[in-house]
């Protein structure tokens, strides 16, 4: 089978939608078949080009078999709505440009978490007269919205009539949460056509293990405890929870609490920890692939946090399968899905989300109770052994987009 992919993150970036599309297609190709994937340059979330790459008008590579081709687009930074919704529409329409030159597919697959993206593989689909199946990582444009970066009006109409739309042209929905096919099939939206395949871990890249003593070295946290919010540093995420529990906190000289990576939030975070004085805060900035595995090693604790609204009820952070993957103890301040999840794998402590003090109380038991986060650690680790190896979950949705294509061929015999 020829799969197009559609993405507008791509190794070597490292956020959830790239990690998920890389693991998933080269899966598909160790399974016998042809993937070709339609990316832009990579930057995010800094908005620039990453090393070894331009932002040209074509450019193609290989990466473990699966076939990359990227095309120019509006680069920007990950924040700022207007400049982030123009880079993603530049996507859009480099993108079924520069499909129309690629070999006719059995199927086209297009990922969210925005829109325009399936867009394009919606109309790339009409073009080649193939099958189009809309992975759904996020509810958007009612993400944005959650977030505070647009209001209700009538732009916000035009979208989610725009989202619709799609769900109902896809021949399938993969949505990652169960939740979300719950919203989709309340709205309309055929339930026979929505499939629920969550995130995972690639089960031999994320493996327990010491800590890095290297790295805590370099980093003066050799005999912390440290407490490590990994991934992108943004608008949804309520990180100012986590600067209020350092503070009540700072007295604990054994404990530390590091951020690993970027986003919009950053650096007016970065900022309110120096203002404050939290010496115990340290801002570690992007790391590649391979490091972000070390840091993860590194932490003692995972926090995995987003703002209390009603959305991320519907959401599974991915960075919970690597937390358990690496046989890390979770302080989830998540509601929804993500803390039922989380009860079922007996791997950590949930709390209030957007409540600092609840978040100090759950650091503070899990920093003196080591034997706590060991079991708390190994029950996750034998969690996703279990239920969530990324390799198992990929062959799953292989079968998915297997069944699309066998119903575009049907319909083409009509």
């Amino acid at each position: 089978m020829k799969i197009l992919f559609l993405t507008d993150n791509f190794p070597p970036e490292t956020n959830a939608p790239a990690t998920r599309t890389f693991e998933h297609t080269r899966s598909w190709v160790a399974a016998g078949h042809q993937v070709t994937v339609l990316a832009n340059v990579p930057n995010f979330p800094t908005g620039k080009v990453f090393p070894g790459y331009k932002n040209k008008l074509w450019q193609r590579e290989i990466m473990e078999g699966v076939r990359v081709v990227r095309v120019w687009t509006y680069v920007t930074a990950n924040e700022g709505f207007l400049r982030r919704s123009l880079d993603y529409f530049s996507f859009a329409v480099s993108g079924v440009i520069g499909g129309v030159f690629l070999a006719r597919p059995d199927v086209v697959v297009a990922t969210s978490p925005q829109i325009f993206t399936a867009l394009a593989g919606c109309i790339l689909a009409w073009i080649k007269r193939r099958p189009f199946v809309f992975e759904l990582r996020d509810l958007w444009p009612d993400s944005i919205v959650a977030v505070g970066a647009m209001r209700e009006g009538p732009l916000l109409r035009v979208l989610r009539r725009l989202e619709y739309w799609l769900y109902r042209r896809a021949a399938k929905v993969v949505s990652v949460t169960s939740a979300f096919k719950r919203v989709l099939v309340a709205n309309g939206v055929p339930q026979e056509k929505i499939a629920v395949i969550r995130n995972g871990v690639d089960l031999k890249a994320f493996v327990p293990g010491p800590k890095p003593v290297e790295l805590a070295r370099r980093l003066g946290l050799e005999r912390k405890f440290v407490a490590a919010y990994v991934g992108t540093i943004g608008m949804a995420h309520g990180l100012d929870t986590l600067l209020l529990a350092a503070e009540r906190l700072r007295d604990r000289r054994d404990l530390a609490f590091v951020l690993v990576g970027t986003g919009a939030e950053r650096a007016r975070l970065e900022e309110d920890a120096r203002r404050r004085g939290l010496d115990n805060v340290m801002f570690v900035g992007s790391v590649d692939k391979e490091e972000v595995k070390q840091y993860w090693r590194l932490c003692d604790v995972a926090l995995v946090l987003l703002k209390d609204v009603s959305l991320f009820h519907n959401v599974i952070p991915s960075k919970l399968f690597e937390a358990m993957g690496t046989g890390r103890p979770i302080i989830l301040g998540v509601r929804g899905e993500s803390a039922e999840l989380l009860q079922e794998a007996g791997a950590g402590i949930a709390v209030f989300p957007e409540n600092a003090q609840a978040l100090a109380e759950a650091i503070t038991k899990l920093t003196d109770n080591p034997a706590l986060c060991r079991d708390l650690g190994c029950a996750g680790r034998e969690f996703v052994e279990r239920k969530f190896d990324r390799g198992h979950l990929a062959l799953e949705m292989l079968k998915v987009l297997e069944e699309a294509a066998e119903q575009g061929r049907t319909e083409g015999r009509k």
